[in-house]
């Protein structure tokens, strides 16, 4: 069985969802057409996934909100992973 691989558009994709605030769902994001090419392609691209409201950010829909906590829960993991072994 193949392993799923992380491409760097999924990677950046974790990021536009890292930049979402964790304790107020409330608050959304803009990704400006200043933004860096990569981030604004990955934010279309959860846009089409159904993650967040708009092409250009917005909110997290409830989906969104599922991924981006278990993206900081993975960045958690992986963080402690280093210093318990």
């Amino acid at each position: 069985m193949t392993q799923p691989r992380y491409t760097p558009e999924m990677l950046d994709e974790l990021k536009v969802l890292g930049l979402f605030s964790p304790v107020n769902h409330q608050e959304g994001i803009k990704v400006h057409s200043s933004a860096e090419p990569s981030m604004i392609a990955a934010t279309q691209r959860l846009y089409r996934k159904g993650l967040v409201t708009q092409a250009d950010g917005g909110y997290l829909t409830a989906l969104g909100q599922e991924a981006a906590d278990h993206a900081r829960d993975l960045l958690t993991l992986l963080g402690t992973a280093e210093v318990t072994t």
